[in-house]
């Protein structure tokens, strides 16, 4: 027997696996870049892609938005600011006139304990924090394909503009970070869910960025306000920088891609019949909501009519009341699939991202949040090894299992 550990919120959970049924446990590639954290930053801040270095392109008297994701993103925020600010202060602009925005999207506010933690204590005192609010938004026009770009105040108003992100597989962006801060991050409800219809198009798929209309529609979007600097970095399971670009918002971006896919798409020696996929720990297993990512890419590596086993703490629950009621109140994968193809609603498009796997495979799911309620074409099992079990009955002794830990960062590819 094989024991395995997955990240589970802030620790772990474990499942024991027959040697002779394992086919491997597959993980991003570990990073080709050496040294500390703090020098993989500077080394990035010191040879931007694209653009002079931040200290060259900033100017006293410009009045600075530095946009960061919310706590359901792995974005070190509270590592990568502190250097940001270095940058800043050194071509002569002082704190007051530097803004951090959290680009929520359509997510919660932060509160005030949350902001702190996230930005770091001495950050937080020093320069001040707001959340993205979508409802205070600007109208700078509309895209080719239809697509109202509306964008929080604060961050239209600002002459110049960094966004800061973490990199890795997105199942309809193709990969997160470079524009997507402010596009969504920083846009109104209408402007995120008319982007986001888009998903449902073939060619919206993770790993992709040529051709994908999402990703097309959030740069063509970002580029009616643009942005001057970006800084992208990488990170492992255990939220460790582990590689890091900064410059162009597409240049630098599409330097960072290049990493993750060198990373994360991995080799898999076979289909498996059964796939164990971690949600990757907290934050990406906060809720279901983001945990949903995982899913994604499990099927690479799943024979059809296999079993997907998803494992996610989810102590935030579903994290979205219209997913929740989407997934609770449909009878089946097909009806979601139908609702949104009817009429797209944000929220709803993550029950149809479940929908779309369960039509080719089973969900067994491992998640004490969401334990109470009944899911569309999800399976609740109590634990890891449970549900191990479970589907070693359904399938049978034999059954072939593929265990990936970090499911949202790896891209398996058929040997």
């Amino acid at each position: 027997m094989v024991r395995i550990s997955l990240p589970f919120g802030h620790g772990e959970v474990s499942l024991t696996i027959p040697a002779a049924n394992l086919l491997g446990v597959f993980e991003p590639l570990p990073p080709q870049a050496q040294g500390d954290e703090r020098e993989l930053v500077r080394r990035a801040l010191d040879h931007p892609v694209g653009t002079p270095r931040l200290r060259e392109l900033a100017r006293p008297g410009q009045k600075v938005v530095i946009v960061t994701s919310d706590l359901t993103r792995p974005c070190p925020s509270d590592r990568l600011l502190p250097p940001v600010l270095d940058e800043l202060h050194a071509a002569g602009i002082p704190d007051r006139d530097i803004t951090i925005v959290i680009a929520l999207g359509l997510h919660r506010p932060m509160t005030p304990e949350e902001l702190e933690a996230a930005v770091g204590a001495d950050v937080y005192r020093r320069v001040r924090v707001i959340n993205h609010d979508p409802t205070h938004t600007v109208p700078l026009g509309v895209t080719s394909r239809g697509t109202p770009v509306e964008i929080f105040r604060p961050v239209v108003e600002a002459t110049l503009r960094i966004c800061l992100g973490n990199l890795e597989f997105h199942y309809f962006v193709g990969y997160s970070g470079g524009a997507k801060a402010i596009l969504p991050g920083c846009a109104s409800a209408a402007t995120v869910t008319a982007n986001h219809a888009m998903m449902v198009r073939p060619e919206a798929a993770t790993g992709r960025l040529e051709g994908n209309p999402v990703r097309a529609d959030i740069e063509e979007g970002v580029a009616m306000l643009g942005v001057d600097f970006i800084l992208n970095v990488l990170v492992d399971g255990e939220h460790r920088i582990t590689g890091a670009v900064a410059g162009d918002v597409i240049a630098a971006h599409r330097a960072g891609c290049a990493w993750v896919a060198e990373r994360g798409m991995v080799r898999v020696p076979a289909p498996a019949d059964i796939v164990v996929a971690g949600a990757g720990g907290h934050p990406k297993d906060v809720n279901l909501y983001q945990a949903q990512k995982a899913l994604d890419n499990a099927p690479y590596a799943l024979r059809e009519g296999g079993i997907i086993i998803l494992v996610a703490e989810c102590p935030e629950g579903c994290g979205n009341h219209t997913f929740e009621a989407w997934m609770t109140e449909s009878r089946s994968p097909a009806e979601l699939l139908e609702r949104i193809r009817a009429r797209f609603v944000l929220g709803g498009h993550k029950a149809a991202a479940i929908a779309r796997v369960a039509q080719s495979a089973r969900i067994f799911l491992v998640a004490p949040g969401v334990a109470h309620l009944s899911l569309a074409g999800m399976e609740h099992y109590p634990s890891a090894q449970a549900a191990l079990d479970a589907a070693f009955r359904a399938l049978g002794p034999q059954a072939r299992v593929t265990v990936l830990p970090q499911a949202a960062s790896v891209l398996p590819q058929a040997s």
